[in-house]
């Protein structure tokens, strides 16, 4: 029986990890075993990433409802406590999109917060 060598094999594991690290910089994007390794960190930080991602935007959203809080005489903090005891379920999300696109109803919301 002819032996088989694992040639082929081998090459399309190194291709297809070279191909995961294209766009690196110098020998990472060449070379299969420094290639290996920038590719390997790289994937753990995308799963790190994509919790990350999550945190950053809450904050962005805690930082525009804040911005408009403090433009209607309410601090974050106070809105939303106002809000939680008039029994006014909205998300982050959704106050930092009115903050921003609609001023009018923001300002309404922050007026119920208020006598709450």
């Amino acid at each position: 029986m002819a032996r088989i060598k694992g040639g082929l094999n081998a090459k399309k594991k190194h291709n297809r990890v070279l191909k995961l690290a294209k766009g690196y910089r110098g020998a990472r994007s060449k070379q299969y075993r420094v290639a290996k390794q920038s590719v390997m960190r790289a994937l753990t930080s995308s799963f790190a990433g994509r919790k990350q991602k999550k945190r950053d935007f809450r904050s962005l959203w805690i930082v525009r409802i804040n911005a408009a809080a403090r433009a209607n005489g309410l601090t974050y903090s106070q809105l939303m406590h106002g809000l939680k005891v008039a029994g006014i379920d909205i998300n982050r999300k959704m106050l930092a999109e009115m903050a921003v696109n609609d001023a009018a109803g923001f300002t309404t919301l922050a007026e119920l917060a208020k006598k709450a």
